[in-house]
C-alpha cells in the first residue's frame, strides 16, 4: 500500500432530509450523540483530513471542530454536489465519502474501501451489501473532479448514473449488513434505537 497517497474524508450532511421533517439529520441524535459525531469516529482513524459538508446550522457543525464547506449553489443540488465541494476543498489523491445517517459504520468498513481503490485498477470503491451497490458509501479519486463538475453542469443529478459510467469496483461487505441501515426518518431512529438498546 502506497502510504504517500493522501486520503481525505467527507461526511454528507448537506441535504434537506424532508423525511426527517427537515430537521437537520446530522445533528439529530441517536443514543444522545448527534449522528454525525458516529460518522466522525468512524472516519478520523483512516484519513488525513476530515471535512464536513453541511449547508445548514453551520456553527453547530463547526463546533465539532472540524473543516465544514457548503455547496457551491444554495439549491440543495444532492450528495454528488457535496463530494465535489469536498473534492474543491482538498488536495488529497482519494476522497472517502459517508452519509451522516449510518451510525453502525466502523472504520474497519471504510478501511476497506481505502484499500480497494488504492491497491486495485479502479477510480472508485463503492459498499455492496450483497443485493446492491451503496453509492454514498465509496472511496473515489479526486482526479475525477472535472468529470464529475461537468455532470453536475449537465443538469443530471443521480449518484447511480454518474458511478455506473466510470472505473468502479464493488467491495463487498453484506457479511455485516446491519452497517446499512440509515436513519431517514423519526420511525427509523426509533426502531434503530429500541434495537440496539
Amino acid at each position: 500500500m502506497n502510504k504517500s497517497i493522501k486520503v481525505s474524508g467527507v461526511i454528507l450532511s448537506g441535504g434537506r432530509a424532508k423525511r426527517m421533517d427537515n430537521q437537520d439529520k446530522g445533528l439529530v441524535n441517536y443514543k444522545g450523540q448527534p449522528l454525525v459525531s458516529y460518522a466522525i469516529k468512524a472516519m478520523l482513524p483512516v484519513v488525513d483530513q476530515l471535512i464536513i459538508n453541511a449547508n445548514r446550522n453551520l456553527d453547530q457543525y463547526r463546533s465539532f471542530n472540524l473543516p465544514v464547506v457548503t455547496d457551491q449553489t444554495n439549491r440543495f443540488d444532492g450528495p454528488l454536489a457535496g463530494i465535489l465541494t469536498a473534492m474543491r476543498f482538498t488536495d488529497a489523491d482519494i476522497l472517502l465519502v459517508m452519509p451522516c445517517d449510518l451510525p453502525l459504520i466502523r472504520p474497519e468498513h471504510l478501511q476497506k474501501l481505502l484499500s480497494t481503490c488504492r491497491e486495485q485498477d479502479t477510480d472508485i470503491a463503492v459498499a455492496y451489501d450483497g443485493k446492491e451497490i451503496q453509492p454514498l458509501l465509496l472511496a473515489i479519486k479526486t482526479s475525477l473532479y472535472v468529470d464529475l463538475q461537468n455532470f453536475l453542469d449537465s443538469g443530471r443529478r443521480k449518484v447511480g448514473f454518474w458511478l455506473a459510467q466510470k472505473r468502479m469496483l464493488k467491495v463487498d461487505l453484506s457479511n455485516e449488513p446491519d452497517i446499512f441501515i440509515n436513519i431517514n426518518t423519526a420511525k427509523d431512529l426509533s426502531s434503530l434505537e429500541g434495537r440496539f438498546c
